[in-house]
């Protein structure tokens, strides 16, 4: 094969690839290149949603720095990963530990304990609204859980949870904790069934107990896929969006608020297009920059 046929053969096959690929790149350049390079353009404008755009240059970023409700509400999402980093991981991690032992009905475990990931989370929403809802009806407690606590005789920890600021926002946390520990306790049960039973042989020959085998065995195997849950936890947590404004009546929105709902209000309450995405290329940034970390700490922790 002399060289021309050869490169007409190397080009075709290229171009057989590229047109493979071309429907799903064009999608992605739609949908999601082209908005963000949007999203940015707009943040240098004052608009409305409607109507003539005016350039203002870089005073939305200015006028966002100084604004403490936006990092307040930076805050409040790292309050609510943080929570989601160690109860909800934690609690995945464990069921996914007994899941993976011989237990009587342990399919049927599997099944409840990826209920709530699935649900939405409007609904989810509602039935904790319920929950914990602190109104009383006939002398009675019509929230499940006040009503539990009042019912075993612990009614000095009757609360109205969604509607005081100081447990507000942890409430929000833990929820959101519940419904999405289904999704890390999957993983870390598909990582933990692809460990090698030899291994546990063998530290049960040397003589190694169960916290031992534990150490020794399972964290090593697993800690790629506990990087992978944490790091989609980090991202997932940060994005809470809809459980909060199905769960936060409008009292409380300082004391709650996220970047997606300050984004949200930004455009609906005030209708500061400009500036809500600012705020947008500010919180991708922060997106960004954690997962460049993560993948970071999560490169070096394979190599150790």
């Amino acid at each position: 094969m002399d060289r021309k046929t050869k490169d007409a053969s190397i080009f075709k096959d290229n171009l057989q690839n590229f047109l493979f690929v071309f429907p799903a790149l064009s999608i992605f350049c739609i949908f999601y290149i082209y908005p963000f390079y949007k999203m940015i353009n707009l943040s240098f404008y004052d608009w409305r949603g409607i109507g003539p755009m005016h350039w203002i240059g870089l005073s939305n970023y200015q006028e966002l720095m100084g604004d403490h409700l936006w990092w307040d509400s930076i805050g409040h999402a790292g309050y609510i990963t943080l929570i989601a980093l160690t109860f909800q991981n934690m609690l995945a991690f464990a069921l996914a530990l007994a899941c993976d032992r011989e237990i009587r009905m342990k399919r049927f475990y599997r099944l409840v304990f990826f209920i709530p990931p699935v649900l939405s989370e409007v609904v989810v929403g509602l039935i904790w609204n319920w929950i914990l809802n602190p109104e009383m009806q006939n002398g009675q407690h019509i929230g499940m859980l006040n009503h539990f606590l009042f019912t075993t005789g612990f009614p000095q920890l009757v609360h109205d949870w969604l509607g005081d600021p100081r447990t507000a926002l942890t409430t929000i946390a833990i929820v959101h904790s519940w419904k999405g520990f289904g999704w890390g306790f999957i993983m870390l049960l598909a990582g933990l069934q692809t460990i090698d039973k030899q291994l546990y042989e063998a530290a049960k020959v040397d003589g190694a107990g169960s916290w031992k085998t534990f150490m020794n065995v399972t964290m090593p195997m697993m800690l790629p896929v506990i990087l992978v849950v944490m790091i989609l936890t980090i991202l997932g947590s940060m994005q809470v969006f809809v459980l909060i404004i199905a769960m936060v009546n409008e009292g409380l929105v300082n004391h709650t608020d996220v970047p997606v709902t300050r984004i949200f209000s930004a455009m609906q309450n005030t209708n500061r297009f400009g500036y809500a995405c600012a705020e947008a290329v500010i919180f991708g940034t922060v997106l960004i920059g954690i997962s460049f970390i993560s993948k970071k700490l999560s490169d070096k922790a394979r190599q150790v």
